[in-house]
Formats: C-alpha cells, structure tokens, sequence
C-alpha cells in the first residue's frame, strides 16, 4: 500500500527549495538590518495559551486547532499561530527586564484544520516579527516596514495592497460596541450561527464574517472609525502621515478587524492586487502580555504567509534558478576521487558550488550528466593529469579548454 502525505501538506524540493531559500536569505538579511533578533518556540504549546490568548469564541479555537492529550493526559495543541508562543517565551524568559524594545523575527511552521484555499495549506509557514515595549505609532512604522522592504526586495511591493484600519483601544470599543448591537439587534436573528454567537462574545467579529447570509445585514453598519477617542484618532492620523512620508502607499479598509480577539489600535493586512489573496497581517496588541500572566506591555507584530509569497514570486516568474553548479568533475577512475576530493572541498571553501561522479558512470555519461545540470566549467582529470599536477578545465557556454594548475587558488581565479 503506497502511502500519501496528509491532506493539506506538501511536500518542497529542488527548483520550490530553491526560491524558499531565497526568500528566507533576503528576510534574515533584513531583519539583520533593521536589529531585529531571531527567536524559535516550540511546534506544540499548552493549549490553554490559545484559547485566552486568541479568543475562546474564534473559528481558529472552535474549529481548527490540532489539539489532543499528550501520554501525561495534557491537552497539547499544535500552534495554530506564533505570536501567542512568543508571547509566552517573552514572559517565562524574563524579557521584560532587558532593554527596550525588544525586536523579535521568525519563520515557523503553523497548524489549522481549515478549507484549503489557493496558496493556503493546514500545514502551512508563516514569517513574522513582533515588538515589544513601545506603544508609540512609530513602532507600528517599523513592522510595517520591514515587511514593505521585504515585497520591494522581492519585486512585488507594487503587486499588493497596504490596507490599514484602526479599532481602537477598550475606552473606545465599550462605546462603539453598544452602537454595533444596537444597529444589529433587529438583524441578529437571520444572520448565522457564528455571528449569532459573536453577537453576545465579541460583536466586532461579525464585521469579519464571509457568510452570505449576512452580507445583507451588515450593510451601512457603523464602523468604529467614527468612534475613536482623541487619543486613538491622533494616533491613526499620525501613522497616516508618518506612512505617507516615507513613502509607503496604503488604503483605508474600515472592515478589517483581524480575526483574533487580542488586537486593538492599529490593525493592517497585505493584499495581492491581482490575485485578491491576503498575503498578511497583523496589528497592535497591548493588553495581550497581561492576560497572560506578564507586566503590562505594548505590543506589535505581523504574520506574512510564506506560502503565499512563494506563489506569487512564481505566478510573476520572479525568481529563476541562480544557483548552477560552478564546476562538476569528470574523473576517469574512481580510484582517484580520494586525490580529487580534497581539491573540490578546497573550491567549496572558496564558495563555488562543486559537484562530482558518484556514482561510477562513464565518461560520455559524465559528460551528459554536466550539461543536464548546466554546469558552467566540468574538470576532467585522470591519472595522466594528476601526473603532471594539471586539470583540463572546459567552459560549457564557449566550449573553450584550458590546462590550470591543480590548485584551488588557480582553479578560483579562473572561475571568477
């Protein structure tokens, strides 16, 4: 019986490993940059962190966790999403007591038994970064930020859509939300069963219901834009302007509430414009270290989906194979790969990208072995050549052959 990976995985190789790996360089590069330190939690967390932190009546916690009873009969869940994890290692690992802020990047794996969508997978990657320590709109600039100069040294900044919205801290939610009920109380009842629910949990969520049963209902609904105390308004104008400044284009989306329960003020997504995918998102979350047990601190972070950004970079034909083998050796007798071998791993630590037979073929074979791979040079070397100390070196685009010393050095200055 032949054996298949799970529904809702894949499985990443060759040419796809290769354009994975490009994006994960460019997004340590940045974040190097920007002074933003790396941090990996663990695939599985207490389950209780899910459910205070992302919201007991969520769709993620009610219908799409991976959650189950370890051997010592604990409920382990497996992470739906990271920034609940970092949250719970900035808290155990005592970060509030270093200096501020504290500038955190990852990319990990993420687990949601969910409809699989285009470029959406129940095992799917996400990078991300959270900050902590400063509640100031500048520090909203600088996560949207990195993610902006990440699209733009992907070559994609101009193919997705910023789109910003404010919601606000508690003050000014209490008041809005009472506006929001009363606006739906006559409606509540022909919408579905999850908006019935959030209705009494978490009104703002049905802002974010797909269903379209409730579409009707929530037209000319009041958005909570137009309840924003002066604090919160000043706020969102100056991250505004601030973004308007540096250059980085946005819309305003006054229906975008984020689907977990711990966001307030400033809430943001990343949209393909042709595609009409979200690529992302994230927002402010200043209460959330406090419900989990820490000092009050604010908060900020987003979740890029890599998955979706590596289907992007393919449907625009963005990122082509770089990588070609520097030089593949062509020996005679693999009785000499010993001899040989200590002068490929000498150009490896040069840096070129060195491959050789292993696997005992003849010469004609090696040789079409080197085109298929689109080697730049192939060194051919036997014992005549080791003999004298010298290799043929041929350059597979001219076709022109040269004799070099068999030296590392001599080999590398002919490469470059």
């Amino acid at each position: 019986m032949n054996i298949s990976r799970a529904k809702g995985t894949k499985d990443i190789f060759f040419d796809d490993m290769k354009i994975w790996q490009y994006v994960e360089e460019n997004i340590k590069e940045i974040c190097i940059k920007h002074n933003i330190d790396q941090i990996r939690t663990p695939i599985f967390e207490d389950t209780t962190l899910f459910s205070r932190s992302v919201g007991d009546e969520t769709d993620i916690v009610n219908k799409e966790m991976y959650t189950f009873l370890d051997k010592g009969n604990r409920s382990i869940t497996l992470r739906p999403e990271l920034t609940a994890g970092v949250v719970r290692a900035y808290i155990e690992n005592g970060f509030s007591s270093m200096l501020t802020p504290i500038k955190l990047w990852y990319i990990g794996t993420m687990y949601r038994y969910e409809k699989m969508q285009k470029g959406r997978y129940r095992e799917f990657s996400q990078f991300g970064i959270e900050v902590f320590g400063s509640d100031s709109y500048l520090a909203d600039i600088e996560v949207i930020s990195v993610a902006y100069e990440l699209f733009k040294k992907l070559r994609i900044s101009d193919k997705i859509a910023l789109k910003i919205n404010s919601i606000g801290c508690s003050k000014c939610r209490a008041k809005y939300i009472d506006t929001l009920k009363e606006y739906l109380v006559d409606k509540i009842d022909n919408m579905c069963d999850d908006c019935k629910i959030r209705y009494v949990k978490n009104p703002m969520r049905i802002i974010d219901c797909k269903q379209d049963k409730c579409k009707s209902a929530k037209q000319n609904l009041p958005m909570i834009t137009d309840y924003l105390c002066d604090d919160c308004s000043k706020d969102f104008e100056s991250l505004k302007q601030t973004l308007f400044d540096v250059g980085i284009e946005y819309e305003i989306d006054k229906t975008i509430v984020r689907g977990l329960d711990y966001y307030n003020k400033t809430v943001f997504e990343f949209i393909s414009k042709d595609l009409g995918l979200a690529v992302g998102g994230g927002g402010r979350y200043d209460t959330l270290v406090e419900v989990l047990g820490g000092t009050h601190t604010p908060a900020i972070g987003f979740g890029l989906g890599m998955d979706r950004i590596i289907l992007l970079l393919k449907e625009y034909e963005l990122v082509k194979n770089n990588r070609n083998v520097d030089i593949y050796f062509i020996i005679f007798d693999s009785n000499i790969f010993p001899k040989v071998f200590k002068l490929t791993n000498d150009l490896r630590d040069l840096g070129y990208i060195i491959d050789i037979d292993i696997c005992n073929r003849s010469f004609n074979a090696q040789l079409k072995y080197a085109s298929k791979i689109k080697a730049r040079y192939i060194c051919i070397i036997g014992e005549d050549e080791l003999k004298e100390n010298l290799c043929g070196l041929k350059n597979m685009n001219t076709s022109e052959q040269i004799k070099v010393d068999m030296s590392a050095e001599e080999i590398g200055n002919i490469l470059k």
